[in-house]
């Protein structure tokens, strides 16, 4: 793998120089180690052929401290009349260019997606990576429900891209349940973490509260001290006239490492 830094913002007063972090997959088995170091998959730009993936605040499932908590359980009882089943197939034997399929998941990211980015070129780029391996389908005898574009490599899971009905979203928390499912399948298979994306601002935190075994990147470590989570991202859409071990965050992230 190659790491790449990007030069964003300066702050002359305070001696901060902002950089994007990126690293750029040479090879498919280094997959576990770009997820364990805090990336996420970059495809933003269908102009670019290498597999990118930027550092953020990635939160992950520790599947050896994953259980099924009541809230899931609840979840899963408001599911149960819509007789939902999940079929898990390797991309390679999925019909990506299924018109059906395609308009599914290009009208949700239209309604779901900020901006609505993710356009049939968006959407055919994305399934052209060689990272995505399998893809979990969600329906009943019915209707479809949804879509999970997962990443498997060893005992790695990410769960990426997601698209389902909405009419159920609110009534049967459809979302959440595919999600659960998803983990709850991995830790089945014997996987090590399910890596379910960022955790930024208090809409994200649901992935905190549902899953046991969260944990997030901080930028040193993985963390499992949610409180703090939580404060970061109740503290997301503030302004930061420092970065964080510059600030009152020194103590809680860099205490190993500052003393």
């Amino acid at each position: 793998m190659k790491i790449l830094f990007s030069e964003h913002q300066t702050d002359y007063t305070s001696y901060t120089f902002s950089y994007a972090v990126y690293c750029v997959k040479e090879a498919q088995e280094e997959l576990p180690e770009i997820y364990a170091r805090g990336f996420l998959p970059y495809t933003g730009d269908t102009d670019w052929k290498d597999d990118v993936f930027y550092l953020a605040r990635s939160l992950r499932v520790n599947l050896a401290e994953f259980k099924t908590l009541s809230e899931n359980r609840r979840v899963d009882r408001k599911m149960e009349p819509l007789q939902a089943g999940m079929l898990v197939q390797p991309k390679a034997e999925f019909d990506t260019n299924d018109p059906d399929f395609v308009t599914f998941c290009t009208d949700y990211a239209e309604e779901r997606f900020a901006g609505g980015n993710m356009e049939s070129e968006r959407l055919q780029y994305v399934l052209s990576r060689q990272l995505i391996s399998h893809i979990f389908t969600f329906r009943n005898t019915d209707r479809m429900l949804g879509y999970v574009f997962a990443i498997i490599q060893d005992s790695t899971l990410h769960y990426w891209f997601s698209f389902y009905d909405t009419e159920y979203m609110r009534s049967h928390s459809l979302g959440k349940w595919m999600m659960w499912k998803v983990i709850e399948w991995a830790q089945e298979q014997g996987l090590g973490y399910v890596y379910i994306g960022t955790c930024y601002r208090e809409k994200s935190l649901y992935k905190v509260r549902d899953h046991k075994g969260a944990e997030f990147f901080d930028g040193i470590r993985w963390n499992t001290d949610l409180d703090l989570l939580k404060d970061l991202c109740r503290s997301d859409e503030q302004d930061k006239p420092v970065d964080a071990l510059k600030s009152e965050r020194k103590r809680q992230i860099g205490k190993s490492y500052f003393s």
